[in-house]
């Protein structure tokens, strides 16, 4: 997905809808921090979002520009309709989010994650292509070790699953020095 196709699903979104702010999770809310990402990070073809003040809308969304809609075999791309509790992020996410607003989303807003708090989504999510996207932005160095483990403290989790969140970016890390 590209940063011009996001957009695209904002304002698509917002129709659907009839909404102004949306939350953009998930792998693609990289698109707005950092707009123009190396292949490894756009590989995806959905887009996780949901409208700010009305998560329960996000079933409109689903169903009108979800995986298998219209709109996805018209586009080749699609919206995933989710909601607040899809991820799981560190205290303050929300003053850190990167708002992507233009004439392409018909002036509707987009919040993407920042950086930082897209990683540990994905590293508390865990599956393989959740690691596996950790440490490209590990080694394509759009976080460092540093930042991400002082966000660990933040993060709505239990002190064990703390710990085992540590090791594995710790892991992470070492993978992306050859060692």
């Amino acid at each position: 997905m590209t940063r011009e196709e996001l957009e695209h699903i904002i304002r698509a979104s917002a129709d659907v809808t009839d909404q102004y702010e949306f939350v953009i999770v998930g792998s693609q809310s990289i698109l707005g921090p950092v707009p123009h990402p190396q292949d490894v990070f756009t590989m995806s073809a959905e887009a996780d979002i949901y409208p700010l003040h009305t998560p329960e809308l996000a079933e409109k969304i689903d169903g009108a520009l979800g995986e298998g809609s219209h709109f996805h075999d018209t586009y080749g791309y699609y919206a995933q309709g989710v909601g607040p509790e899809t991820a799981v992020l560190p205290a303050g996410w929300m003053d850190r989010v990167h708002r992507v607003q233009s004439e392409r989303t018909h002036g509707r807003v987009g919040y993407c994650l920042d950086v930082v708090d897209l990683f540990m989504s994905k590293a508390v999510a865990g599956r393989e292509k959740d690691r596996a996207f950790c440490i490209a932005l590990l080694a394509y160095r759009h976080v460092t070790v540093e930042q991400v483990l002082a966000l660990v403290p933040d993060m709505p989790l239990d002190e064990a699953s703390r710990k085992k969140l540590k090791a594995s970016i710790r892991r992470w890390a070492s993978a992306t020095q050859g060692g």
